[in-house]
């Protein structure tokens, strides 16, 4: 029996959107509060996390628009990585200790392990 369900979707990749969706929330969070004026607090708060959307949907999602797995890779470093940064700035230091360590361990448990992502056509045992 192995961790992944019929459906191709285990437990850590259900975690690992979260991760994705938090990370949204930060960065849209931090970039809301760069600048002095309400313009530039909004276009940080809009920008920033379109930003990292569009870089993940056009290399690092599942469906990304380029399958080239070193950007995903880099995608997934700079928008994860830019979102625990982020954590540190917005939340109180403990919270944002969690949050990094859900971040870096999800991350992990997507690439190695029994819930790694296998590529198609791979053995799942």
């Amino acid at each position: 029996m192995t961790a992944r369900s019929v459906a191709g979707v285990n437990a850590n990749d259900v975690i690992a959107f979260g991760v994705e969706v938090l990370a949204v929330v930060l960065l849209a969070v931090w970039g809301a509060g760069l600048g002095t004026t309400t313009a530039a607090h909004v276009l940080g708060g809009v920008l920033v996390p379109a930003a990292a959307v569009t870089l993940w949907g056009l290399f690092a999602a599942p469906r990304a628009v380029v399958q080239v797995p070193v950007l995903g890779v880099l995608t997934k470093v700079v928008v994860l990585g830019g979102a625990a940064v982020a954590a540190f700035a917005v939340l109180p230091r403990a919270w944002a200790v969690v949050v990094a360590v859900v971040i870096v361990v999800n991350t992990v448990l997507t690439w190695f392990g029994p819930f790694a992502r296998r590529t198609p056509g791979s053995s799942l045992s």
